[in-house]
């Protein structure tokens, strides 16, 4: 479950990373290494969060998981 939550915030770094790293091929200098950076940066987080949440989701320690697990069942 934490894996489909964490496509959410993956794909609004991703277009974060997309738009920094379009507005900065129109700068130059240093504004334009920097916007390169700064959109490297959010790729990585955007590839992170995915993989974080497959973790979490593999190793059972996801708490949402946790939180539907705890909820009483409906009454027969």
């Amino acid at each position: 479950m934490c894996f489909f939550i964490s496509i959410l915030p993956a794909t609004f770094w991703a277009v974060v990373g997309y738009l920094v790293l379009f507005l900065s091929m129109k700068a130059d200098g240093v504004i334009k290494k920097l916007g390169q950076i700064l959109a490297i940066w959010a790729f990585v987080i955007a590839v992170m969060l995915p993989i974080a949440g497959a973790y979490m989701t593999l190793a059972g320690l996801c708490p949402i998981d946790m939180m539907f697990q705890q909820m009483p069942s409906k009454p027969t």
